[in-house]
C-alpha cells in the first residue's frame, strides 16, 4: 500500500517559498545544508543556497515532507490540490500568515468557515475558522 512521502510544489524560487512554508507549518524547517548537500550544489555550479533548484522542508519523523522544485512556467490556473490548515486561534493565525506574505483570495468564513489564501507564488491553501 502506498503512503505519502513528499508533497512536491513546483515554483519559481524554491528557497524563498520553502522558507515561507517552513514558517507556516508548526515544527517544520528547511532541511539543513550539510557537506553532501553543498557538494551537490557545487556539482551543478551553484555557489549560493538561495539558487538551489530543489529545497526540502521537513519535521523530524513527520511525513509528508514538502519538496520545492524550480520550474520555468508560472502558475496560471487554480490549484488541483491544496492544503487545508487549522489553528486554535484562526484570527491570530490569519494575521501571522498575512505577515509572512500570504494574501487573501476569498473570505468564506461566514458561509463555510474557512478563508482561502495564496502563498507568495500564488499557490492556494485554506485556513479553517
Amino acid at each position: 500500500m502506498a503512503r505519502i512521502h513528499d508533497v512536491v510544489v513546483d515554483c519559481r524560487h524554491p528557497a524563498s517559498l520553502a522558507r515561507f512554508w517552513a514558517a507556516v507549518l508548526d515544527g517544520y524547517d528547511v532541511a539543513p545544508y550539510d557537506d553532501a548537500e553543498l557538494a551537490r550544489l557545487r556539482e551543478m555550479r551553484i555557489d549560493d543556497v538561495e539558487d538551489d533548484p530543489t529545497v526540502l522542508v521537513e519535521a523530524p519523523g513527520v511525513f509528508p515532507r514538502f519538496f520545492f522544485q524550480r520550474v520555468d512556467e508560472s502558475k496560471v490556473v487554480k490549484n488541483r490540490l491544496h492544503l487545508d490548515l487549522v489553528a486554535d486561534d484562526s484570527d491570530a493565525e490569519l494575521a501571522r500568515l498575512l505577515a509572512l506574505g500570504a494574501t487573501v483570495v476569498a473570505d468564506r468564513r461566514e458561509s463555510h468557515h474557512w478563508i482561502t489564501l495564496a502563498d507568495p507564488e500564488g499557490n492556494e491553501f485554506c485556513l479553517s475558522s
